[in-house]
């Protein structure tokens, strides 16, 4: 049964200012996030395929508090949510801390994400589950 919908998308260039910020990138998204994308696009963080995928990823976030119903006002931290990519490419999330309380208390057991970015747009939708 569906619990949550959420939907966010982005500029990409608002992604391409606030990384010009040095504690952006630390403070949104976690270590393996960051690892992951630099092993993916090794050229440099902020190319444009790069941007792309951290303005999707911060969408996923988004997505996921909204879809939560309770957003970051309620202590969860960007860094609580982390959107990785598996063999195939397709996107999961990674729920930590203030994030997975709220989604057990709710009774999540499956996170349904899809992701689409195009040059100047970054858009997720989340779908919380109680089925596995």
């Amino acid at each position: 049964m569906i619990i949550g919908l959420g939907h966010d998308m982005i500029e990409i260039e608002r992604i391409k200012r606030a990384c010009e910020k040095k504690s952006f990138l630390s403070r949104i998204y976690t270590e393996k996030e960051i690892s992951t994308l630099l092993t993916m696009e090794p050229t440099t963080i902020l190319s444009n395929r790069s941007l792309e995928r951290l303005a999707a990823n911060f969408t996923v976030k988004e997505s996921v508090v909204k879809a939560l119903g309770v957003g970051f006002s309620c202590g969860i931290k960007p860094q609580d949510i982390e959107v990785l990519r598996d063999e195939k490419g397709a996107p999961y999330v990674n729920l930590y801390n203030k994030a997975l309380e709220v989604a057990r208390e709710k009774g999540v057991k499956h996170i349904h994400v899809s992701i689409t970015h195009i040059k100047e747009v970054a858009s997720s939708v989340v779908i919380l589950d109680q089925e596995e």
